[in-house]
This record gives C-alpha cells, sequence and structure tokens, in this order.
C-alpha cells in the first residue's frame, strides 16, 4: 500500500468523488462576498470531529458534538457560514444553529440529525435568520452548485486565499480519494485554533476508526502551527467518510489511510499558518535531538509563538538569542551546552551555534536565509533522538492594524 501526495496524484480539490458542494452571499458579510456553503453527500457517510478546547464554545460546536454522539455512523452533510461566529449568543444561538442544520438538511432531502454546522465570523452577534433562511433557499438553484473550489472561498474571514488539498492512497481494495478545505488566519494556536476545516474521503471507514485516523492527523497538523497563540470559541475539524468508491478501510488498511488523511491536514494547516494575519512567509521550526516527541514539540511550540522570534524573522536579523532565550523558558530541561542551532537545510545551511557556543557566521547570508519563504529553523538540544515539526509565520505591523480594526 503505498500514498501518494497530492501533487503526484490529484490536483489540490477540496472535495471528494461523491460529494456537492454549493454557495452562496446571503448578506451576512457586509462586503457581499460569499458566506455561506452546503457540502453534502447523496449517501449517509461516517463522521468524525475535534473541537476547541476553550472553555467558551461556540453554538455549532456545542450541537455538533452532540449530533456525532447521536449519528456518528449516519451524517449526510455540512452547512457552513462565514461574517458570524454564533458565539457567546445564549439559547438563541443553540435554537439558530439547530435550525440552520433543519433548513440545509432539507434542502438535500436528510433528516435534520444528519447534518452538521459550522460558522465563523464575529464573536457575540446573533445570526441573522432571515438572511441565512434565504441563503441556504438559495443554495438549491443550479447556479449555487458551480465551482466546488468556492467552497472553500465561502467560509474565509480575514484569509487572503483559500486552502484546499487533496490526495490518494492505495489500499488492498483499490485507491481512495481524502480532499479538504479550511480557513484560519489569526487566533491560531495548537490544541485547536481559530480554523474551520473540513475532510471528505469516498472511502468506507468505521466511526471509530475514522476519529482515531482524524486525531492521530490533527497531532501532527493542526496542533502543529501557530500564528498568534491566541485559540477561539469555535474551531472545528471535520471529516466524512461516503463510501462512495466501495474501497473499505480497515485495520490492515488503517496506517496507509491515517498517512494520507495527515499528509491532506499537514498541508491544510501549512497553508494556514502561511496566510496569517500579515505574514510575509511561512516559518517552519524542527526541534531535534530531544529526549522525546513532546519535549520537541513544546520547544518549538515556544518557539514558534515567541513575538520577539517572529518579529526578527519579519525583520530578516538573524537575532538568534531569541530562539535561545524561547527555548531556555519552555519549560523542558535543556542543557544549553549541547544546543546546536542552523537556518536552512542540507549544504546550504548556516549554524549559528555549536554546542551550545557561538560560532563566527556570515550576517547577510543568515538574513537571506531568513528571508526565504518557507524560513527553516532547525534547533537540535543533543540530548535524545526524538523531533517535531512546528509551522508559524513572521509577525508584521499588518497584523496589528487587522485586528486593530476587525470590528470598526
Amino acid at each position: 500500500m503505498t500514498t501518494l501526495p497530492a501533487s503526484q496524484k490529484l490536483a489540490a480539490r477540496p472535495l471528494a468523488p461523491g460529494f456537492h458542494g454549493a454557495t452562496t452571499a446571503c448578506g451576512l458579510k457586509p462586503s457581499g462576498a460569499l458566506d455561506l456553503a452546503l457540502v453534502w453527500s447523496d449517501r449517509p457517510c461516517t463522521a468524525a470531529g475535534i473541537f476547541t478546547t476553550n472553555r467558551v464554545q461556540a453554538a455549532p460546536v456545542v450541537l455538533d458534538r452532540e449530533v456525532l454522539t447521536r449519528s456518528a455512523g449516519d451524517i449526510r452533510g455540512v452547512i457552513v457560514n462565514s461574517g458570524c461566529a454564533n458565539a457567546v449568543t445564549g439559547p438563541r444561538g443553540l435554537e439558530d444553529a439547530r435550525r440552520m442544520g433543519e433548513l440545509a438538511a432539507a434542502r438535500v432531502g436528510a433528516a435534520p440529525a444528519q447534518m452538521l454546522v459550522m460558522s465563523t465570523g464575529v464573536i457575540g452577534v446573533h445570526l441573522d435568520m432571515t438572511k441565512l433562511a434565504a441563503g441556504i433557499e438559495a443554495l438549491g438553484r443550479a447556479d449555487a452548485q458551480a465551482e466546488p473550489d468556492l467552497v472553500a472561498r465561502a467560509v474565509m474571514t480575514t484569509d487572503t486565499r483559500p486552502k484546499t488539498a487533496s490526495a490518494s492512497v492505495a489500499l488492498r481494495g483499490g485507491t481512495v480519494t481524502i480532499a479538504g478545505f479550511a480557513k484560519g488566519a489569526g487566533m491560531i494556536h495548537p490544541n485547536m485554533a481559530t480554523m474551520l476545516a473540513l475532510v471528505t474521503t469516498d472511502a468506507t471507514v468505521d466511526p471509530a476508526l475514522l476519529d482515531r485516523a482524524l486525531r492521530a492527523a490533527a497531532d501532527r497538523s493542526f496542533n502543529r502551527i501557530s500564528v498568534d497563540g491566541d485559540m477561539s470559541t469555535n474551531d472545528t475539524l471535520m471529516v466524512l467518510a461516503s463510501g462512495s468508491s466501495g474501497v473499505a478501510v480497515g485495520e490492515a488498511e488503517s496506517a496507509a489511510f491515517a498517512a494520507a488523511l495527515t499528509d491532506v491536514c499537514a498541508s491544510l494547516a501549512r497553508q494556514i499558518a502561511r496566510d496569517g494575519e500579515g505574514a510575509t512567509r511561512l516559518v517552519e521550526i524542527v526541534v531535534r535531538g530531544a529526549r522525546n516527541e513532546a519535549e520537541a514539540h513544546r520547544v518549538a511550540d515556544t518557539i514558534g509563538l515567541s513575538p520577539l522570534v517572529k518579529t526578527a524573522i519579519h525583520g530578516n536579523d538573524p537575532n538568534w538569542g531569541r530562539i535561545l532565550a524561547a527555548a531556555g523558558y519552555s519549560g523542558v530541561e535543556i542543557d544549553p551546552a549541547l544546543v546546536r542551532l542552523t537556518f536552512g537545510d542540507g549544504a546550504e545551511a548556516i549554524t549559528l551555534l555549536e554546542r551550545g557556543m557561538p560560532v563566527p557566521f556570515d550576517r547577510d547570508a543568515a538574513s537571506k536565509m531568513l528571508a526565504r519563504d518557507p524560513s527553516l529553523i532547525r534547533l537540535d538540544l543533543g540530548q535524545g533522538d526524538a523531533s517535531a515539526t512546528v509551522w508559524t509565520c513572521d509577525f508584521s505591523a499588518e497584523y496589528v492594524r487587522v485586528n486593530a480594526e476587525y470590528t470598526t
């Protein structure tokens, strides 16, 4: 069984074969941009979901947890809106989320318990249900079911570009496709972030196996990104498996399927980090030589979260002291005398620290290395053989502008 990256097998499509998408602009966004998308299958799907760890959880998150508890093996689709988070909206917000699911289910001939709901946008604002109902009605028109790529645009808020990824995996019973889309640019940090992601597959997968594969994929993708350290009320990652390919994923195929699912999720996660609010480049931080993966992740995550590191990268300033300081306050017991730090990879790598001591380096070359997209930072702790990768972005003045004016 082999896994083939999307670039080798498929265009970066947002939906697997057998799934349909429809989009419209119903007026939730003042700009008039697309703000409503419906994704569905003609046949029941198994589903799994992971949600925000924030104690303040939006109405659609509460609803989706209920739906998946009851009906994880009998889901038909997902209705998604942008422009309003439907968070901190009380009992009315939960009722609005239920009504949103009911209307969408009726649109595709499904039962309310077969429809999941996602929302993103401003917190503390009620959904305009008149506009939303009209929008869902419009999703049934032929002109709403146009380019599948538009579903990725309809969920955008401060995103500057749609985010899609796909891959295929050859299993014992045939080849299956995994495809998905995501949104996210700000309030991004591990343990989920301000992101919505929907992944679809034409494989047949048991709900328990699907849930296990999704959690493994999230641990090496969406839980490895950071833009600003904030976590939201609406974060949702979901996967739907329609079985339309006729190819089943059992225990024997689970590793290959999970690897392909991780490939798709990691691609979407990197796209989110690269599109961080005000970002000019993706930053990839690899921490090696740790005692275990958890410690490697914690060190990399702390470096990626540091505003001092991120602003230095934005200015192409090879100020390695900020990186070492962040590693030192990560809470992991490191020995500075063992540390090796480089920018870049392979023959082009520039070494800045060797066994904890500064070494002479070409500052202009190091600055140019930081300016690359992606910017590569490699820290070896010299304590073991475990490693972890985290993706973040640089911090620019544009990040402050975007968030200073978000509701005004």
